[in-house]
């Protein structure tokens, strides 16, 4: 997949500037060829550098689809940081607020996001702490961006909607997916992330290579 990126963008570097930890070692049963979907699962919180692994992600889904036909499907992952000072969060039936949604707009593009719409977050402000309807707020407004994105490239796509401790929930969502690649917007195999989720990870971590979003 990367190499057909450098083929698209004219670098040559790339493999060695974006794999931050390689792909684990499969048996030869696991690497056998099957027909499931290519899961490419993005740590998104809308920052330029997390916005650049989103565009890289949806521009390495188009490349592989042209490539070889096969379905490609992008996922943001956003998670809210709980502190200290909002176990209150954890009290939450969560469930009775995040119901999935589906936003067409072609016939490859899908949302699944668990997230509130603006009707919803006001019909619970009473149970809920303002602090937390801000968070919540600024949650709909970053997976949002997204989807917008998503929108753009006419690609398969979900997000994600997480409460917790940033690398615990990525790692989460990427055993449970099934993925094949994390991309995040770190550059250094030295960013505290990446220790964060350790070398030992269930697939290979993508960085943003230097220079891409110049």
């Amino acid at each position: 997949m990367l190499v057909r990126l450098q083929s698209a963008i004219g670098r040559d570097d790339l493999v060695e500037q974006m794999v931050l930890i390689p792909e684990p070692k499969r048996s030869d049963l696991n690497n056998s060829p099957t027909a499931k979907a290519i899961n490419l699962i993005v740590g998104y919180d809308a920052s330029p550098h997390s916005h650049t692994a989103l565009d890289i992600a949806f521009w390495i889904a188009h490349q592989t689809r042209l490539a070889t036909n096969q379905q490609v499907i992008v996922q943001a992952v956003y998670v809210v940081e709980q502190n200290q000072g909002e176990k209150f969060l954890d009290k939450v039936n969560w469930a009775n607020y995040l119901t999935p949604c589906e936003c067409g707009v072609s016939n490859m593009y899908q949302s699944a996001t668990s997230v509130l719409t603006q009707p919803k977050i006001k019909g619970i402000a009473q149970p809920l702490q303002s602090q937390t309807i801000t968070h919540l707020e600024q949650a709909d407004k970053i997976l949002w961006q997204a989807r917008s994105l998503a929108e753009e490239w006419q690609g398969s796509f979900k997000s994600h909607l997480r409460f917790g401790n940033v690398a615990t929930e990525l790692t989460k969502v990427v055993k449970l997916e099934a993925a094949d690649v994390l991309l995040l917007g770190c550059k250094s195999i030295n960013h505290k992330m990446i220790q964060a989720l350790g070398f030992n990870f269930p697939c290979a971590i993508l960085g943003v290579p230097n220079g891409i979003d110049e």
